[in-house]
């Protein structure tokens, strides 16, 4: 049994997490499923755009209590799997070539802020908390780290990982770990506006756009690195999907990746 709602409409696909008697924590199936569900979405050519939402009071709670107990006893190697494959389900998500949303309709905590960082847009409702809880527990956040602090920032980092403090959906956007707050009932419209707007963007412009950042966010502007934003833009100004995006300009119609173009 999926413990994910999978749907397709309109180039938009919807990847719900449907665990909401757990609060939606996350375990070793649900894990492989959200790996699979975005290489499978992220190849299919019918998606523009990934909304990762999810049912329930809860956005997603970390991990499983369960799951936790079963990991009580592992050795040493057997966590290294076990952490590989949970770091294999966040690069999934970051390394997504769609672009995703995250729709965080409930609380985050511990790894759920994971999937929330590696998701490209994040849009929260206003009654949400979020939590870094591992060291209440004697942990570290560390498979998280990489998205996490990317996406907050090494300051507010070094407070929250530290700390394992709640913090409120207005904090989290004031340190920019999501892009917008709404009221539940906004929630729905925000997403879908967002969501239009990456599915009326050229996809092929959409998917080195996302791939630039990452490659670009926290490095030197060394001369190698200039080199390389010369030659991504100067390949796209002679691939089909550039010639079509400003030919499209210059005649004042709708481009042909539109939906119901022309």
């Amino acid at each position: 049994m999926s413990h994910l709602q999978i749907n397709v409409a309109g180039a938009v696909a919807t990847v719900t997490l449907n665990r909401p008697d757990v609060r939606n924590a996350f375990n070793d199936e649900v894990i492989l499923e959200l790996t699979a569900a975005f290489g499978d979405l992220g190849a299919r050519g019918d998606v523009r755009c990934i909304v990762l939402a999810a049912n329930g009071s809860a956005f997603c709670a970390g991990a499983d209590l369960n799951w936790m107990r079963s990991m009580a006893d592992y050795t040493r190697e057997q966590n290294l799997a076990d952490a590989g494959r949970l770091a294999g389900m966040m690069r999934a998500v970051y390394e997504c070539p769609k672009p995703t949303i995250a729709r965080i309709q409930g609380d985050v905590y511990a790894g759920g802020t994971g999937l929330v960082a590696a998701c490209d847009i994040a849009v929260s409702v206003d009654t949400a908390q979020y939590c870094l809880s591992e060291v209440r527990l004697g942990l570290l956040p560390s498979t998280i780290s990489p998205y996490v602090i990317r996406a907050m920032g090494a300051r507010a980092a070094h407070r929250y990982f530290l700390t394992a403090e709640r913090f409120s959906a207005t904090e989290a956007l004031r340190i920019g770990f999501v892009h917008e707050v709404v009221t539940t009932a906004a929630l729905d419209g925000k997403v879908m506006e967002l969501a239009q707007a990456l599915v009326n963007a050229g996809p092929e412009a959409v998917r080195l756009c996302k791939k630039l950042v990452q490659d670009v966010a926290g490095y030197d502007i060394t001369p190698e690195l200039v080199a390389m934003t010369v030659g991504s833009i100067a390949d796209v100004r002679v691939s089909p999907e550039g010639r079509e995006g400003l030919q499209s300009f210059l005649q004042k119609r709708k481009p042909n990746w539109t939906l119901g173009a022309p």
